[in-house]
């Protein structure tokens, strides 16, 4: 016989596959958070577990589409573990590409030391890049204060605080002289004109929209990498998966060697820029 939870688990799945994809996970993860317990935790205890009282009420807010990191405050990126509010945009799994992109990259070269990531967010990228190289430290830049103020609470969490600084612009404005190795960046790149899902509709617009054609961040990017810094080794910059050719014609116009990098689903998800001069 199921347990009072592994029936509202299955009748919530159910009732949210009107709105996500994942409705299963979306109701696993609803309810662990009702329960203050990991989702693993949860599924072991199952057939002990009541409903918790939160529960329903949390449902009908992801039946609104509310996000499911809007209800549980939190979002898995990488190995970590990030605070996520709306004032920033959601880490997802593509994203990911870009630090196994890096990595690839540096596997058979010495490792980063200075890390710049630009339109940051909540520190997502930057903090997996520190994760996966503890001997470097990097700066984070964003156009908007309340984005910094949770990108700076994902570093003290991380345990990063000392090795993450986290400061306010607008993209590379500002930085002049700075060495950085590598630059990450996941700018927007959406059309102005598309049609979105309503829950990606509850994120931040400036970290959506690119523009009228969707190439407006890469378009600044473009101008302001090549000079700005002379140690310059790679950038990884994340692209809609219909912008392989036409972002990646900016960088080359503007003298990077572009590279290519598809996520795990086949699409291009990122271009991997190297200034023809670098060796390494």
């Amino acid at each position: 016989m199921s347990s009072p939870l592994a029936d509202w688990l299955r009748e919530g799945a159910a009732r949210l596959s009107t709105v996500s994809d994942t409705p299963r996970l979306d109701a696993e993860l609803i309810a662990a958070y009702a329960l203050g317990l990991s989702r693993a935790d949860m599924l072991l205890r199952l057939r002990d577990l009541a409903v918790p009282d939160e529960a329903e009420a949390l449902l009908e807010r992801r039946l609104a589409h509310e996000p499911v990191a809007h209800l549980t405050g939190t979002r898995d990126f990488w190995t970590l573990t990030l605070k996520v509010t709306p004032d920033v945009l959601i880490p997802r799994p593509d994203s990911e590409t870009l630090i196994e992109a890096a990595i690839d990259h540096f596997r058979d070269r010495p490792p980063p030391r200075r890390i710049l990531d630009l339109g940051t967010g909540s520190g997502a990228l930057l903090l997996a890049a520190l994760d996966v190289w503890p001997g470097a430290t990097g700066v984070g830049v964003d156009i908007s204060p309340a984005a910094l103020a949770v990108a700076r609470e994902n570093a003290v969490v991380c345990g990063m605080a000392g090795r993450a600084e986290f400061r306010l612009g607008d993209w590379c404005g500002g930085l002049d002289g700075e060495g950085f190795d590598l630059v990450l960046s996941n700018p927007p790149y959406i059309k102005k004109s598309a049609s979105l899902d309503a829950q990606v509709l509850r994120e931040p617009e400036m970290a959506l929209f690119g523009g009228t054609d969707g190439l407006d961040a890469y378009r600044v990017l473009a101008r302001q990498l090549p000079g700005f810094n002379d140690s310059l080794l790679l950038a990884v910059i994340e692209i809609g998966w219909d912008q392989r050719e036409t972002a990646a014609a900016l960088f080359a116009e503007a003298g990077f060697t572009v590279g290519i990098r598809c996520d795990l689903a086949g699409h291009p998800r990122c271009l991997v820029l190297r200034s023809p001069e670098k060796s390494v």
